[in-house]
């Protein structure tokens, strides 16, 4: 037999919803920030499952939207946090890692001229889960995709995470410079000082270059977009 949730817990998954949509963040997006699977917030709120957010988790999501913790069900003495937005959380002490988001757009179309390199915002992510995806020491930066060539893998308007720190070349997605276009192709070695630049939508045909001709900016290693 099913039993109705708790009344006291209704309103903290309310509250959950409700942020998640004011700020254009989705379930699966904030549920990776706390370091859990990508439904686990999902469950939380449509199937009571957890009961209750742990203190950790809870502590996390009140930062990141400025909240007191009391509207995610803790204490009503917890002290009301600043969100990420004022820079008022040490990344350090907090568990957290900000990630610059620049003002630039990566093509997944026929290719667009960059603007300037200039942040405008940050993500933060959680040090645990970077460390869990093998980033804890990436130097990582977020953009936005523009165009459709790389669909279904990634959309228009999605915001990638790019790691820019320098290794050795593995075929792979990645934002890349060519001439004075920024793109975001799966870019695959194709002969001796050549590259090929391939789209997901077979749409578009792939791009064969030289070495010299192309900049290889960072590799794409996370996503996130609406649903």
């Amino acid at each position: 037999m099913t039993h109705p949730f708790d009344a006291t817990l209704d309103a903290p998954r309310s509250r959950l919803l409700e942020l998640s949509q004011e700020h254009g963040a989705s379930l699966a997006s904030l549920s990776t920030l706390i370091g859990r699977n990508a439904s686990y917030l999902q469950q939380f709120i449509k199937k009571g499952s957890p009961r209750k957010l742990e203190e950790g988790d809870r502590k996390v999501l009140a930062q990141f939207f400025g909240i007191a913790e009391a509207e995610l069900g803790g204490a009503e003495d917890s002290v009301r946090e600043k969100s990420y937005k004022g820079g008022s959380i040490d990344p350090d002490s907090s568990g957290w890692v900000e990630v610059q988001r620049l003002a630039i757009g990566a093509s997944a179309g026929p290719g667009t001229l960059p603007s300037e390199e200039t942040p405008f915002d940050t993500f933060r992510f959680s040090r645990r889960w970077l460390s869990e995806q093998g980033l804890s020491d990436a130097k990582l930066s977020a953009i936005t995709v523009e165009g459709d060539s790389m669909e279904p893998l990634l959309n228009d308007g999605d915001e990638i995470l790019v790691d820019r720190t320098e290794r050795a070349f593995r075929d792979g997605v990645h934002v890349v410079r060519l001439g004075d276009t920024l793109m975001v192709k799966r870019v695959a070695r194709a002969g001796a000082g050549r590259f090929a630049l391939l789209s997901q939508n077979l749409a578009y045909p792939p791009i064969e270059v030289a070495a010299d001709e192309l900049e290889i900016i960072g590799r794409v290693v996370w996503k996130s977009g609406r649903i």
